[in-house]
């Protein structure tokens, strides 16, 4: 896993399960250009972890990720080689804040979920 000391930072609010089809735009770790369909696996109001990325970025670069009509742009805080595959899972943290980044009713960090809302979320 690549990391810097950002890895050391913890994150902000719970993660909610969600797997959305998203693009992703930017340069990889031989600085070429890619434009590739992956997805999400978890998403918070401000940041996502991606997998089916196959290509290795680097950390605190920026993408952009789009989603339905929505283009949000992340910046690169790790990247981990799945074991026999030859893609990467990768996190996201957004550079602005939008709290409707993916249009999903998430908990603000720190908030509390009523069991039943938890249980449909997963």
């Amino acid at each position: 896993m690549r990391s810097s000391s950002a890895e050391l930072i913890q994150r902000r609010g719970n993660r909610t399960k969600a797997v959305l089809p998203v693009r992703i735009k930017g340069k990889d770790s031989a600085g070429k250009q890619f434009d590739e369909l992956v997805h999400t696996l978890d998403v918070n109001a401000s940041g996502a972890r991606l997998g089916s990325v196959r290509r290795e970025l680097i950390v605190d670069d920026e993408v952009t990720v789009f989603y339905r009509q929505r283009r949000i742009q992340f910046r690169v805080v790790w990247t981990k080689r799945m074991k026999g595959t030859s893609e990467f899972q990768v996190g996201l943290k957004a550079v602005a804040q939008d709290k409707e980044a993916w249009g999903l009713a998430l908990p603000e960090p720190g908030a509390q979920i009523p069991l039943a809302q938890a249980t449909a979320l997963a």
